[in-house]
């Protein structure tokens, strides 16, 4: 599979309480080509990210309300998209109107990508937004359906992107990362919210040798 297949093929996933953002706009948040832009970078980044080597997947659970459901892009806020579209060579353009909205989680990990020169694809189990009933603006995990289905797509990444290991944030995404990874290295780190930020600052740090990372 191809970058455009992939993203292609993520277009067409559809579950109930679940937002695509590459085919789907937010009436509240979204410009009028919101879902155009965010498959248009997504693919940008994907197809850049076949032409490297790619040193390792970084695997969370769901896209948030706060970060991908409005960027598009796993990990990542309004806050940090210029800054994932520069390490791949790329400029983008905002799909949300306002100002700017940061998530906490977005902003632990690109603290540390600051400091990582290598090329790193950050991904999630499950790869939509899942949210409460009646409450789009709410996170919620995945449910089992939607997790087979999201790693049928993290294996296929697996296999086009051919990186050198996986390192999964949390439980959830370490189980699912181990049973794909094949004869890949993962490496399981806390992830940082509720009380974890200090221990995956630590064992990031450890794991590509950093010096000390302070976030505020």
């Amino acid at each position: 599979m191809n970058p455009r297949k992939y993203v292609n093929a993520l277009c067409d996933l559809n579950f109930e309480d679940a937002f695509n953002p590459y085919s789907s706009q937010c009436p509240v948040h979204d410009l009028a080509n919101a879902a155009t832009l965010r498959k248009r970078t997504l693919l940008a980044i994907l197809t850049e990210a076949t032409q490297r080597d790619v040193d390792s997947l970084w695997i969370g659970r769901d896209l948030g309300y706060r970060g991908g459901r409005r960027t598009g892009l796993a990990l990542t806020d309004d806050i940090h998209l210029d800054s994932c579209a520069n390490r791949w060579g790329l400029e983008v353009q905002r799909p949300t109107k306002g100002p700017p909205i940061g998530e906490r989680t977005a902003a632990v990990i690109w603290s540390v990508l600051a400091s990582v020169s290598s090329s790193i694809v950050l991904w999630n189990v499950f790869p939509l937004h899942p949210h409460e009933r009646g409450n789009p603006f709410s996170n919620r995990a995945h449910n089992s359906i939607e997790g087979k289905i999201g790693e049928e797509f993290l294996a296929a990444l697996l296999s086009m992107l051919r990186p050198s290991r996986l390192v999964a944030i949390g439980n959830d995404a370490a189980r699912v990362a181990q049973r794909v990874a094949g004869t890949r290295e993962v490496f399981k780190v806390r992830h940082p919210s509720y009380g974890g930020q200090t221990e995956f600052l630590q064992q990031i740090q450890a794991l590509y040798d950093l010096p000390r990372i302070w976030v505020t």
